[in-house]
């Protein structure tokens, strides 16, 4: 049962990452790699991103300025892992040469 939970949590966390918070997108990265092995440990990481973003759902950013400029860069490895032959990847956005 724990393990329906955590999915529908990180499903909802993902939603708030691609929409509005960009700045967990790592933590529930390296969470997420462990959805097939769910343990108590994942739980109350999970938690713990969730405390965050209700702690924080009123900070916002704010640019200014006159133009703004995005660059986005990628890097992927192919089934790079030798052992189990996952494949990675990673991305970074940044705004106004910013990271």
């Amino acid at each position: 049962m724990i393990e329906r939970f955590l999915y529908l949590a990180i499903r909802s966390i993902i939603y708030a990452i691609l929409c509005t918070r960009p700045n967990v997108s790592y933590i529930l990265s390296i969470t997420s790699k462990h959805q097939y092995n769910l343990g108590e440990s994942h739980w109350k990481i999970v938690k713990k991103i969730l405390k965050y973003l209700r702690r924080t759902k009123n900070v916002s950013l704010v640019y200014e300025g006159h133009e703004l400029e995005v660059h986005g860069y990628l890097d992927v490895s192919f089934q790079s892992d030798i052992k189990d032959r996952k494949s990675q990847s990673g991305y970074v956005f940044s705004l106004n040469r910013v990271l």
